[in-house]
């Protein structure tokens, strides 16, 4: 019996490395886009380290991560610089090293004219030092192979009025990582900027309460955290000479 040869697919799809025992930090992966992130890369064999500032909301997160795979976390406030030491330190512990950073821990911004000075100090310490300062730890205990993928926000393309801090924040972040991965690509640490659309999380409340953002991505107005995980996957997952620099993902429909 003549069987059918099977087909020649060698130029259907290029090299798609595995995650599986990648060990990544993701702060501010208790949450929205920062959990579903941690927990698609947990289910794809990653060891994951998370943060985030509420012990509830880590509770909930390890115990997803861990229905998938294999993760631990810490609760903690970035905006701290003794938290991202302590961060990393316990980061190690866990990993006993490092070769995946998702650095996204970030708190609404207001209007400038909006917010007290504690406040401003207080959103630019999460929004935007942090962001400089885990990524230059994770950086540090990298080797050659690394990837560090920044979550930015696409309100660093629209500069929309009513958040011109995290507007600011999210803007600076938008001008590091391309700097950031000149600086890292002879090492072979790959940097990639991932800015999101208008995402339903909890970081939305109370202006969109959680039966209104149900509503929403119905309607395909607002994204889901999961649909920025996918994105994550697919900047980490290609061959290390492609570096997918930049992803911006956008509601199909406006939203109000």
């Amino acid at each position: 019996m003549n069987l059918p040869r099977p087909a020649d697919l060698s130029d259907a799809h290029t090299e798609q490395p595995s995650l599986k025992g990648r060990k990544a930090v993701i702060t501010g992966g208790t949450t929205g886009i920062g959990r579903a992130i941690a927990v698609l890369l947990a289910s794809e064999g990653a060891r994951v380290f998370v943060c985030g500032r509420t012990p509830a909301h880590l509770d909930d997160a390890l115990a997803r991560i861990r229905e998938v795979g294999e993760g631990d976390g810490i609760a903690l406030d970035l905006s701290n610089a003794d938290s991202v030491e302590r961060f990393f330190d316990c980061a190690d512990a866990f990993l006993g090293g490092l070769d995946l950073a998702v650095i996204n821990a970030a708190v609404p911004g207001e209007a400038l004219g909006d917010s007290g000075k504690a406040e401003t100090r207080y959103e630019i310490a999460v929004d935007f030092t942090s962001y400089l300062t885990t990524t230059q730890a994770a950086a540090e205990r990298m080797k050659a192979g690394s990837d560090i993928v920044l979550i930015g926000s696409m309100s660093a393309v629209s500069k929309s009025p009513g958040s011109s801090i995290y507007v600011a924040a999210k803007s600076g972040i938008e001008g590091f990582a391309p700097s950031l991965r000149k600086e890292l690509a002879e090492k072979d640490i790959k940097v990639g900027l991932i800015e999101p659309g208008f995402t339903g999380a909890d970081f939305q409340y109370p202006d969109f309460p959680p039966e209104k953002q149900r509503e929403l991505i119905h309607q395909h107005k607002m994204l889901r955290a999961e649909d920025i995980a996918v994105a994550a996957h697919f900047m980490l997952t290609q061959p290390r000479r492609a570096a997918v620099s930049l992803i911006r993902i956008e509601t199909r429909l406006e939203h109000p």
